[in-house]
């Protein structure tokens, strides 16, 4: 991931999915789609750690659901359309992502299906705020997921939690 066209100062801290104070000394600005694969390996290996550092007042996350063109990533778009704001949102991104091999290759209406009678969600009223991360996304010349933030910090999944401890001064 080329990381020097992001313009990380156009990105903001509230649109998206927050957990934890506002408070919190440090913010993790989170872009992700349901389906990506390397955004799974980010959400499961980091979240142990973020998951404490929430609970200790010690970080916010911001988790921006990005919907993506790419047709592989368009079934993680329907996804996204279910997931609901906090503090639920994050039980239901892990349901998304321990199911994602079952869902990730139905039709898009077969997502939508999925969402509801197996995973029993609701679809949400966020279509506003899709867009308005979209545009986000955009303006700060986000292409690939997962993009994560911490202040002038800008990774992907492949950080090590030594640097992720670092950037968050854990």
């Amino acid at each position: 991931m080329d990381i020097s066209v992001i313009k990380g100062e156009l990105v903001n801290d509230f649109n998206g999915i927050k957990i934890g104070s506002d408070q919190a000394p440090k913010r993790i600005v989170e872009f992700m789609n349901l389906r990506c694969p390397y955004c799974k390996k980010w959400f499961d290996e980091s979240r142990e750690l973020l998951d404490a550092a929430v609970k200790e007042g010690k970080v916010q996350r911001i988790i921006k659901l990005l919907d993506k063109d790419k047709e592989s990533l368009q079934r993680g778009n329907v996804m996204h359309e279910y997931i609901k704001n906090a503090p639920v949102a994050l039980e239901q991104i892990s349901q998304a992502y321990a199911t994602q091999n079952t869902w990730g290759e139905l039709s898009l209406e077969g997502v939508a299906a999925f969402a509801e009678n197996t995973l029993k969600l609701e679809q949400q009223p966020n279509e506003g705020t899709q867009r308005e991360i979209r545009n986000e996304a955009e303006q700060a010349n986000i292409k690939f997921v997962p993009t994560i933030l911490v202040e002038d910090k800008i990774f992907d999944e492949s950080v090590s939690e030594a640097e992720l401890r670092d950037y968050l001064n854990l």
